[in-house]
């Protein structure tokens, strides 16, 4: 599967986390704690996303392992910033090993992260597919399961139903397509960050400057909160929220 991770907050370093915590991203990337059958490397890529001066994200991707990569710590030192994402891959079996298919996903403002799979591809999700423009179809990134599930969710985020909403409509829809399907997402505006937990390992930590989602905790210290199975969680101004996802929070189900 992947192991990802999310930071909304006062301003900070992407390598802290993704670098220099004791069980950083690049660590979870050769040796991830908690993968719950998903697989065991994750080296089919890796993508970091972020955000600088204006509302549309930065992103960097590389279809290559995290640790065969020089430059990015330095790289990733140099960046401060109050809201990213960083996610490594690996690849469900018989899905395209390509920079394209590695999160974060971006549009719209907004950065996507699917951990997971989906049971039954791509049989299972070509009805939903179906109800998707054409065009939207002909222009996909990838063709994987991760791609098109980030494809249905921003048709519901650009027609301005809420983040939230449009998540717990997603997990709803893809677990009736695909029971036993693998369904972490993490996505942030910039602003609202949502993680949510569907059969993969999720936590978070309040650490009063920020906040972090992540698959695995960063380290052994204490305040690393695991999100309940079938749960989101999400990150505010105003603080940290815990909600059920079983409920359909979207203005219409369909």
């Amino acid at each position: 599967m992947c192991r990802h991770l999310a930071y909304l907050g006062e301003p900070r370093s992407p390598a802290e986390l993704l670098f220099h915590a004791p069980h950083s991203l690049l660590v979870q990337s050769y040796a991830p704690a908690d993968m719950r059958g998903g697989g065991s490397v994750n080296a089919d890529g890796y993508g970091l996303g972020w955000y600088a001066d204006g509302p549309d994200p930065v992103r960097l991707r590389r279809s290559a392992p995290l640790w065969t990569d020089g430059d990015l710590p330095a790289l990733a030192g140099s960046v401060r910033s109050h809201a990213f994402m960083v996610a490594v891959r690996n690849g469900t079996t018989g899905m395209p090993v390509v920079e394209a298919a590695n999160a974060p996903f971006t549009g719209g403002g907004h950065l996507f992260s699917h951990n997971g799979m989906v049971k039954g591809w791509p049989g299972s999700l070509a009805e939903l597919a179906a109800k998707l423009p054409i065009t939207r179809l002909l222009t996909l990134e990838a063709t994987t399961d991760s791609v098109l599930l980030w494809a249905l969710l921003s048709e519901r985020l650009e027609a301005g139903e809420d983040p939230l909403s449009a998540v717990t409509w997603l997990t709803g829809v893809v677990e009736e397509a695909g029971p036993g399907s693998r369904l972490n997402f993490l996505l942030t505006d910039g602003r609202t960050l949502i993680g949510t937990a569907w059969t993969h390992s999720l936590s978070y930590q309040d650490t009063g400057d920020g906040v972090v989602v992540a698959s695995e905790p960063c380290d052994d210290g204490p305040g690393w909160t695991p999100v309940p199975q079938h749960h989101a969680v999400r990150v505010t101004g105003a603080g940290v929220e815990i909600l059920p996802l079983e409920a359909d929070r979207s203005t219409e189900a369909r």
